[in-house]
């Protein structure tokens, strides 16, 4: 059970280990001209609080785009607003316009710190803390909600990104679980709505779109002389009036808006950045899609995951349940990771491998230590279910001497002089392959679950008609019974009649 003490408890650990890992570097710490994430945050609050919001996505003499232009949606783009005004009036240096590009300082540092750690707090943790307070309880654990909201918080990939790298991702995973607990909890069009705004604070959330607009269609086509049509008309009046209030100071003006679009959807920067672990980067070791490929040839790369992404949605449209909608989540993003054009390595936050990412930034002694810490707590504290199928000590022990051999390899080895990217690539390759394997379960997981719901459905009916035909017997044996016994009861008074 969710106890307040043990809450409190526990979300004190996880803040601490977000606070232990934010004393260390951030990305781009000392690096200039370009630094790294934490200057595009702190600059985003720069154009946000200095310019009018019209400009704050257009390139001009006040707002150059090639230094780190803003280029996610524009709840993003308040929330820098809103952090700029704090930070203008604690210290107006630190978003001086073009002046202040490059500004560290360990009071700034501090700023940027607590301004992660106060979105995570109230929007991430509430989130992790209603998905698991909805749950039924454990049967034999009463303490197994607690246990899986302590391994939500304390999962390595989040806090190391959001701590160490510098981001927000906790903002849009929060908001996007919200969501997920809402359809769970049979509020739709809150679920809705709380999509919308995770959608428009980081357009990774698209990863997410298709489970989410199949599975509440698939459910109001199911109940439509149950009133699923007025449901799905409040879900687009939901989603429709969102949109528009998020957008709506760009809708003003039509090249305002075409112009936040292109930002958000680099088509020019190439079919992918940097090393991460997809097919097109993992098959740039034979094919270089980079140098050949046009734009609309990476264009047509969208048709490539929209075909991948068909069977999960087909089926959660046609067969709609939470369980199916659950996989499906995990299937439409690992299908974006790996097919999708400009994807980029923090992109697939869950089963993350980021090891050449968080060297770059300093981040090398966290990443051990959660890597060595997480797995013991999660075999210390995960509730297994007697239904589920955890892979063989073979495959695991496969898995992890890959992952521990490349680190090691990566760290102390230098690479080859002619192959700087040697490391970096062959851990893609190899989380590629893992991520592979993973889609391929996770759809079989999908289309094979229901198969025993809808079997115990037949049965369940037929034990129903079962029922209901000894029901039938046993009325109709009472009646004749109680026929015999009246008249039997009728001739011995004849008889007593007679009798007398």
């Amino acid at each position: 059970m969710l106890t307040f003490a043990k809450i409190c408890m526990v979300s004190l650990v996880a803040v601490l280990a977000r606070w232990c890992v934010s004393l260390g570097d951030y990305s781009g710490a000392g690096k200039p001209p370009m630094f790294g994430d934490y200057e595009a945050q702190r600059h985003w609050q720069e154009v946000a609080v200095n310019l009018p919001v019209q400009e704050w996505y257009k390139n001009s003499s006040r707002n150059d785009l090639m230094y780190w232009g803003l280029d996610y949606p524009p709840l993003t783009a308040y929330h820098s607003y809103l952090c700029g005004l704090v930070a203008k009036y604690l210290k107006p240096d630190w978003v001086a316009l073009n002046i202040s590009r490059g500004y560290e300082s360990y009071e700034h540092k501090l700023f940027m710190r607590y301004s992660v750690l106060l979105v995570d707090v109230f929007i991430f943790f509430p989130a992790v803390y209603w998905t698991f307070a909805a749950r039924k309880p454990h049967l034999t654990d009463q303490d197994a909600s607690v246990k899986s909201y302590l391994l939500m918080l304390l999962y390595p990939g989040l806090i190391l990104i959001d701590y160490g790298h510098f981001q927000y991702n906790c903002v849009s995973l929060g908001l996007a679980l919200l969501a997920v607990t809402s359809l769970a909890t049979n509020h739709d069009v809150l679920g809705s709505v709380l999509f919308c705004l995770a959608l428009n604070y980081k357009q990774m959330e698209l990863y997410h779109a298709m489970p989410f607009f199949c599975f509440l269609l698939g459910t109001c086509l199911r109940d439509i002389r149950r009133g699923g049509f007025w449901r799905l008309v409040q879900i687009g009046l939901a989603v429709l009036a969102t949109f528009a209030t998020c957008w709506a100071p760009f809708l003003l003006d039509l090249d305002t808006a075409k112009q936040v679009l292109n930002r958000l959807f680099p088509f020019a920067r190439g079919v992918f950045e940097d090393k991460v672990a997809n097919v097109w980067c993992s098959l740039s070791v034979l094919i270089k899609w980079k140098q050949m490929m046009t734009l609309e040839q990476i264009l047509k790369i969208l048709c490539v995951t929209g075909a991948c992404l068909l069977p999960s949605s087909v089926d959660l449209l046609c067969r709609p349940s939470f369980t199916k909608f659950r996989y499906a989540l995990v299937n439409s993003s690992l299908v974006f990771f790996l097919f999708s054009f400009q994807v980029h390595e923090k992109s697939i936050l869950i089963p993350a491998f980021m090891l050449p990412l968080l060297v770059k930034d300093g981040q090398l002694v966290p990443y051990i230590a959660f890597m060595l810490l997480y797995p013991l707590l999660f075999n210390a504290f995960n509730p297994i279910r007697p239904d589920t199928a955890p892979p063989t000590d073979t495959q695991f022990c496969i898995s992890c001497v890959g992952q521990v051999f490349l680190s090691l390899a990566l760290v102390i080895f230098p690479p080859p002089a002619g192959l700087p990217d040697l490391f970096p690539l062959v851990i893609s390759v190899f989380s590629c392959a893992h991520f592979l394997l993973f889609a391929a379960y996770f759809h079989y997981c999908q289309f094979t679950a229901g198969i025993s719901v809808h079997h115990s459905h037949k049965t369940k009916a037929a034990n129903g008609k079962n029922s209901k035909t000894v029901s039938k017997a046993m009325n109709k044996a009472t009646v004749e019974n109680t026929t015999k016994h009246k008249s039997m009861a009728n001739k011995l008074k004849l008889r007593k009649k007679k009798h007398d």
